[in-house]
């Protein structure tokens, strides 16, 4: 029974999990809800997260450990028994503060709850197994498959794996699969239109949030101990937005200056429109454009928050919009890709099917070339992605170089490490090795029509 008809957090953790895994739900936005919903504490809400966060980035590492212990195939496990084992599991071996007995028979009583009554001998047998293991279980032998061991080591697909192996070596894929684990660290972007960095550090400091300035970055703020970052009176007055430095640091390679035109192709949700119009002064234009009407209104929202007001939004499909635009001072093509570079933030991502997809790429090259026509002579394209696949980042930059004649490469120099051999006019960022989420920025200048 729950204390007082408090929602037992376990059974919150199953639902999102449920709800990630059946109904292809978002981890962030699923967890969100049933917290608010449900008045979650602050305590409860970490466990809680902790729970759905810890089974979604080590689910292939928690269904290999199933397969040791259970004489039925993992394919023949329900859904719902199978949730419950990895949340057990993930108690006993990956949560130091939870004693076993709690994981054992609270995944007992989640089973019996949930009427799964046959599966809860079930459960309580394997979880109690492991409990008696002196060895709880054995990685893949790292010598006959590296790449298999390092799939189920860090809960991340054989294929991407090889994808990693492959394109940037063993030294730089154990680093990203490293940091796959784990809360990634809060980025946040000061508004330099409304306030300076130190003033905002002092008003989070008041606010119980611990903050303190990039190194790379004088305008970014690493957050710590933040709750609901939306709570904050310093948020509220549009002092400060999410904005991870990967994405800063795009903005940077863009480098607008006030009373440019800037087109942002594919805004939403407009962190990168926002950190250019502080470089900007909100003098100029940028034309914020998305396909979709409701992450415009998010964007508009947004803007009036942080006082910007020289953002124009509008719908158009950035692949096959014909309609013609003005000629811009800079263009920014942050395209849709396959994520592989924020897998710690959505871990849900890593098991979706054709993640790979041939298909990807060329939809994105088509979005550069249209969106490069409306570089004005002497005016900077930026390409960038969120992902570490390099046939949709550095293998789109250089057919772009090849196929347009009237763009030459623009160097970076960003102020962070690089770790990949690439052109000095691409910068690809390695999460677990740059303090950034993985992406991958090219540079681009207009010399003739």
């Amino acid at each position: 029974m729950d204390n007082n008809n408090k929602p037992n957090p376990r059974n919150l953790a199953f639902k999102v999990l449920l709800a990630v895994e059946r109904d292809g739900a978002y981890s962030a936005i699923a967890l969100n809800n049933a917290l608010k919903e449900n008045k979650i504490d602050k305590r409860d809400s970490a466990f809680i997260s902790s729970l759905v966060y810890g089974v979604l980035e080590r689910k292939l590492t928690l269904d290999y450990i199933i397969s040791q212990y259970s004489k039925i195939p993992l394919k023949k496990i329900e859904l719902q028994t199978k949730i419950i084992l990895r949340l057990g599991i993930f108690q006993l071996l990956f949560m130091d503060k939870v004693p076993e007995s709690a994981a054992v028979n609270e995944s007992v009583k989640l089973a019996k709850k949930h009427k799964l009554q046959k599966s809860s001998g079930f459960i309580n047998g394997i979880l109690r197994s492991i409990t008696r293991a002196e060895v709880k279980y054995t990685l893949p032998d790292k010598v006959k498959d590296y790449a298999y061991y390092l799939s189920i080591k860090y809960s991340c697909p054989k294929d991407i794996v090889n994808l990693w192996l492959d394109s940037y070596g063993k030294e730089i894929t154990e680093s990203v699969l490293s940091s796959l684990s784990g809360r990634p660290s809060i980025t946040a972007r000061v508004n330099t239109l409304k306030t300076t960095p130190e003033k905002l550090i002092d008003e989070l400091k008041a606010e119980g949030v611990e903050a303190e300035i990039s190194p790379v970055d004088e305008n970014a703020v690493v957050l710590n101990n933040t709750g609901s970052i939306e709570r904050l009176e310093s948020y509220k007055n549009g002092k400060l937005y999410i904005q991870d430095l990967a994405s800063q640091l795009c903005v940077k390679a863009l480098s607008p200056k006030p009373r440019d035109i800037v087109i942002d192709v594919c805004s939403a949700p407009g962190g990168k429109s926002f950190t250019s119009a502080q470089y900007m002064k909100d003098k100029g234009k940028i034309f914020a454009f998305d396909i979709h009407p409701h992450k415009l209104k998010l964007i508009e929202k947004t803007a009036a928050r942080l006082g910007i007001s020289c953002i124009v939004t509008d719908i158009r499909d950035a692949e096959n919009d014909t309609k013609e635009l003005p000629l811009a001072d800079r263009v920014l093509c942050d395209v849709p890709c396959s994520g592989l570079g924020i897998l710690s933030r959505k871990p849900e991502i890593r098991y979706k099917d054709n993640l790979l997809s041939d298909k990807l790429p060329a939809l994105q090259y088509k979005i550069l070339c249209n969106s490069s026509r409306y570089v004005a002579v002497g005016g900077v394209l930026i390409y960038s992605t969120c992902t570490l696949n390099p046939a949709e980042n550095n293998e789109n930059a250089l057919r772009f170089l090849k196929e347009h004649t009237d763009f030459e490469p623009l160097s970076l120099d960003l102020g962070v490490k690089r770790y990949f051999s690439e052109n000095d006019n691409m910068l690809t960022l390695f999460p677990g090795l740059n303090p950034t989420d993985g992406f991958f920025i090219s540079a681009f200048r207009r010399v003739k029509l």
